[in-house]
């Protein structure tokens, strides 16, 4: 069965919040903040096994997170020296037969800003959040893509450009789901940056 790349994208430099967030929900070795980061997804899911295998064997960079999906599988791998964390996207790429050209290219499949959030939608929001709360008054953008692992590219460079809030990533799945809080101004920056990323990224389409 022929492997497809759905996502492959370096994170330069992980921001201090998403890397709190992947320490948060992940199980495997955690990041620091300011590591370099790959971001592997690919079909069919259990591929996603021997992906790992080919990188931790080629390199020193650590695995914070797999999922292993029946359709889909997703791989976080980091390191403090960016040149490993290529080193091991070559690796991948190799095992794969693949070239980075032949990753699908993320399209946005929604967003949106709610404008100073209501109380009770904050405690509806809070109640499923595993990053940042958000309070009464703020500004929520929400972004959904795929392929949904794109999405932590789009968090990073968010947080990059903007004082706000990581409340919740959602990096694999069918889609990637994203909600940062703050004010208005700072999210209408955030939003501008999060879409930017993910339209700047080439590749085939789905």
């Amino acid at each position: 069965m022929s492997t497809t790349l759905r996502t492959f994208i370096l994170l330069d430099s992980m921001q201090p919040q998403l890397a709190g967030y992947v320490g948060t929900t992940s199980r495997a070795f955690l990041p620091v903040p300011y590591v370099a980061s790959l971001w592997v997804e690919i079909a069919p899911g259990m591929a996603i096994n021997r992906v790992t295998d080919t990188a931790l064997k080629a390199t020193a960079c650590q695995p914070a997170m797999q999922v292993v999906e029946r359709a889909y599988g997703s791989l976080e791998m980091h390191h403090e020296d960016i040149g490993e964390v290529k080193a091991a996207g070559k690796a991948i790429l190799g095992g794969l037969n693949l070239n980075e050209d032949e990753r699908i290219k993320p399209k946005v499949v929604s967003n949106e800003i709610i404008r100073s959030v209501s109380p009770y939608q904050s405690q509806v929001i809070n109640k499923f959040r595993f990053g940042s709360m958000i309070v009464p008054g703020e500004s929520l953008f929400i972004l959904e893509c795929k392929p949904a692992a794109y999405i932590a590219f789009a968090a990073n460079e968010a947080e990059k450009a903007a004082n706000v809030k990581l409340i919740e990533v959602r990096p694999y799945g069918a889609f990637g789901r994203l909600y940062l809080s703050g004010t208005e101004a700072e999210i209408d920056v955030a939003a501008k940056a999060a879409i930017d990323a993910l339209e700047s990224v080439t590749g085939v389409d789905e």
